[in-house]
């Protein structure tokens, strides 16, 4: 066989001097295979050190690559689709500059699950919020992966209901934070999309409706959670909202009283969890009970705004995304 590569691990960046982006690199080649594997990195043009951290690991390994492309060139869907047509690899593995794999069995694991069934195009990884999380977003992530499937495990997820097709569900729930997927797959069959945002969304969604399964294994882990201040809240819910609603076509009206009744609903749920929570100081939970709220009303805020704004608006003012590039 030409093709002796088992995985490629890819990694766009963009400005992750600050968000753990050697972290992750340091992470990744402690990774422990019984398989050959590469990283291919797309750096968008970075105004920090990022490329200095890139060529330092650059230097010490020969199976890294690094590809500079122009920040109006990147495109979440788009440029992962590149990935897989320029890598040699029988998967590609996906993984954000943020996303530290917390072990040195996270690859291996994140390629077992495609021996199981030759039906299997997608792995979800397991996502662990940082220890400086704020609430809000830590019981989010929880609470989306306890759904995925138990811990120690591998749970695989079909689309059955056909009512439920061309929608986002909990079975089609994906995140390119750390996934793969076959290449000739992704090459063949079905590919990403060429969308700005929510790429993984609409992977997870497209392969199930075609009768395909997704795996997610709770033993490939990665610590991850976005690094983001109360001010920025608001637009990074807007982005992920705006994309979705842009890419399904469907809006949900949200009044502000329905702003107002989430934010005290899921306050008051979180305020429970945080009393309870063994991680945080007698201080962090009094801080957190009275400053948790306002990113809960942020968010609210984000998903009114997304649902609410023209479509054809430029929403440079509403985006983080937008502002980051």
């Amino acid at each position: 066989m030409k093709n002796k590569l088992k995985a490629t691990v890819f990694i766009p960046v963009f400005n992750g001097e600050n968000n753990h982006l050697k972290e992750t690199l340091v992470a990744l080649y402690k990774q422990k295979t019984d398989f050959p594997w590469d990283v291919i990195i797309t750096d968008s043009e970075s105004q920090d050190s990022s490329l200095s951290i890139i060529k330092e690991f650059l230097s010490k390994y020969d199976n890294l690559r690094l590809i500079k492309i122009k920040k109006s060139e990147f495109s979440h869907g788009r440029t992962r689709q590149m990935v897989a047509e320029i890598s040699e690899a029988q998967y590609i593995v996906y993984l954000t500059q943020d996303a530290i794999p917390i072990n040195s069995n996270w690859l291996s694991e994140m390629i077992s699950p495609f021996s199981l069934n030759e039906k299997i195009v997608a792995v979800l990884g397991k996502q662990k919020p940082r220890d400086n999380c704020f609430p809000a977003m830590k019981y989010d992530i929880n609470l989306v992966f306890e759904e995925q499937g138990v811990p120690d495990a591998i749970t695989l997820w079909t689309r059955d209901n056909k009512e439920f097709f061309g929608k986002y569900t909990k079975e089609s729930f994906y995140s390119d934070v750390c996934s793969a997927a076959p290449r000739d797959f992704l090459l063949n069959n079905i590919g990403y999309r060429t969308v700005d945002y929510s790429e993984d969304y609409e992977y997870g969604k497209d392969i199930l409706d075609a009768g395909y399964i997704k795996a997610y294994n709770s033993r490939a882990v990665v610590e991850h959670s976005n690094d983001v201040k109360l001010s920025d809240y608001k637009k990074r819910i807007f982005d992920e909202n705006y994309n979705i609603r842009l890419n399904s076509g469907n809006t949900t009206k949200i009044s502000f009283l329905n702003v107002i009744i989430n934010t005290i609903k899921f306050s008051f749920k979180d305020s429970i969890k945080i009393l309870k929570d063994t991680d945080y100081t007698l201080r962090k939970k009094i801080y957190w009970s009275f400053i948790n709220p306002l990113f809960h009303f942020e968010k609210w805020r984000g998903i009114r705004l997304a649902n609410s704004i023209d479509l054809n608006s430029n929403i440079s003012k509403y985006s983080l995304e937008k502002r980051e590039k």
